[in-house]
């Protein structure tokens, strides 16, 4: 098989024949070292004119590997492509030897200006130093030179573009012993420090006295400002003081609560986990003090129980209970202190409605609170909370609007002269767990607790009067009354012929309204005294005489 003749008309030699990778029926798309020599023809389909290295076969290369054979048929196409694609006329075998240097810069044949050679070149004299390669002719193709010029790049990594990367010391500045100290240079002032040294003195004071011009004149604008704002601002007031009166005037709360505190004492009780605490007042010199029951009771029942008398002083002292009337809710205890400060007794019996009282006591513990009130009511019958299914509990109280919270039990209310015209012993609430003052106070009158107190420290207790029966309060529209609903078989009323059903109006000339007040009335006289009884029976008043 023999290939197609060159544009010169010669014949290829044995060395034509095609062989692997060279030529193959007549017309090969040349590949890898086979082909020597390629011509672009600029064309997007990548056609290019192949030359073996022995032989003259012209190929037609395809981008898509497809190989475009020729045969004797298409001899005129063949030469056609030969004389587009052959060799140059005068040229012996194949092309001459491609050009691997490296790409040349823009320019480099051109020589440079004369300015940039002034401003750039190299400077002028025989120790100059060359900062510039080289000049070289304009047809030197030479590459640039080798930037690795030595063995340098085998012991400094930063010039061995193949070194690896790896980690280091730290870069510090290495120490050196002979380096010379560094001259130290003269202190500057503060003026030179803040403003240089270009501020003459005079300048600097001229400055300072325009500061403080600007500064007066400022403050003077702002006081006018301000001043002019806010009149009713007095910089120049001055309160005087007054000498504060050291005499209070008689009957004051001031000189009343001055004198009648240091009789006022606190009850503390402990029993146990239980305890609590109220208020007592000093009857006499050797140390008794009237209290209620419901304040020392459970110091009466319990013998493991702790009563203490804290004086206004701060002293303290045991306290013994010596007796009680549940009844009326009077109790007196002692304590073993010398000449105690005592206080003074009135007389509640002169009490009026309208008339000014001071409580004192220790309410939630507060010993000495003073609070001030007058008298709202008098003769005023309370029934009291039981402390045993046998008392009682009811008083002819002195009702007031001074403030009384729990705490004042046992507490004084006395008269504006300082005389004690009651004990404190309760209070009204509106429940529902409101346990403070609402301004309903109640206190036993001071007649009944001398005569009880004085029996307690005679005898250690107290007889009542008592009718022999039981009551409840009725009425008929017009009039209140307590109506009997038994009558104890051989007591007092029995004897006087009073029968169930009877209406008791009054007692003596004391108007009955309601059950408590027939009892309070019965209790004002003394046992085996004789009192009258005006009650109605079936529509028809009667009177009875009834010994107590």
């Amino acid at each position: 098989m023999t290939g197609p003749t060159d544009p010169q008309g010669s014949t290829p030699d044995a060395a034509d024949t095609a062989t692997p990778g060279e030529h193959a029926d007549g017309a090969t798309n040349g590949h890898g070292p086979a082909q020597t020599n390629g011509q672009t023809n600029g064309q997007t389909n990548g056609q290019s004119n192949g030359h073996g290295a022995n032989g003259h076969g012209a190929a037609n290369g395809h981008t898509n590997g497809h190989t475009n054979g020729h045969g004797n048929g298409h001899h005129a196409d063949e030469r056609e492509l030969a004389a587009v694609f052959g060799r140059p006329a005068g040229v012996e075998g194949g092309f001459g030897e491609r050009d691997t240097g490296r790409a040349r810069p823009p320019g480099r044949g051109e020589a440079p200006a004369p300015a940039l050679v002034a401003a750039f070149g190299r400077p002028e004299g025989p120790d100059a130093t060359s900062l510039q390669r080289p000049e070289r002719p304009a047809d030197d193709d030479r590459g640039p030179d080798d930037f690795w010029e030595n063995d340098t790049a085998t012991s400094d990594p930063w010039r061995d573009p193949d070194a690896g990367a790896e980690l280091g010391g730290p870069a510090l500045r290495e120490s050196r012993s002979g380096e010379a100290a560094r001259p130290v240079g003269p202190r500057l002032s503060a003026r030179e420090l803040v403003l240089g040294r270009r501020v003459q003195p005079t300048a600097l004071a001229l400055l300072a006295v325009m500061a403080l011009l600007l500064g007066a004149v400022g403050g003077v604008v702002g006081w006018a400002v301000a001043g002019g704002a806010d009149s009713l601002v007095d910089p120049g007031a001055t309160l005087t003081p007054v000498e504060a009166g050291r005499e209070r005037p008689p009957g004051s709360v001031a000189d009343v609560a001055g004198r009648v505190a240091p009789a006022v004492v606190s009850l503390e009780l402990q029993a146990g986990s239980s305890g609590g605490t109220g208020s007592g007042v000093v009857l006499t010199p050797d140390g008794y003090i009237v209290t209620n029951n419901h304040v020392v009771e459970l110091a009466a029942n319990d013998p493991r129980a702790s009563l203490e008398a804290v004086f206004a002083s701060g002293m303290r002292a045991p306290a013994r209970v010596v007796g009680r009337d549940p009844n009326t809710d009077v109790a007196v205890v002692k304590v073993d202190v010398a000449n105690p400060v005592v206080a003074q007794l009135g007389r509640s019996a002169d009490l009026r409605v309208g008339d000014g009282v001071i409580a004192i006591g220790s309410p939630l513990g507060l010993a000495g609170t003073v609070t001030e009130g007058i008298v709202s009511s008098v003769d005023r019958p309370v029934r009291l909370d039981a402390e045993s299914a046998e008392a009682n509990p009811v008083i002819d109280a002195i009702q007031t609007d001074a403030a009384i919270n729990p705490g004042n039990s046992g507490g004084a209310l006395v008269d504006t002269s300082g005389a004690v015209v009651g004990i404190n012993t309760a209070i009204r609430t509106l429940g529902g767990g409101e346990g403070g003052s609402i301004g309903l106070g109640f206190a036993i009158p001071i007649d009944d607790v001398r005569t009880i107190a004085q029996s307690i420290i005679r005898t250690g207790g107290y007889a009542h009067s008592d009718l022999g029966v039981n009551a409840k309060s009725v009425t008929d529209g017009t009039a209140d009354g307590a109506q009997i609903l038994n009558v104890r078989q051989g007591g007092p009323a029995s004897r006087a012929g009073v029968q169930e059903g009877d209406v008791v109006l009054r007692v003596d000339d004391r108007p009955i309204a309601s059950a408590d007040e027939l009892v309070v009335a019965v209790r004002e006289h003394l046992p085996g005294q004789t009192v009258s009884l005006g009650v109605v029976r079936e529509g028809r008043p009667l009177t009875l005489q009834v010994t107590l």
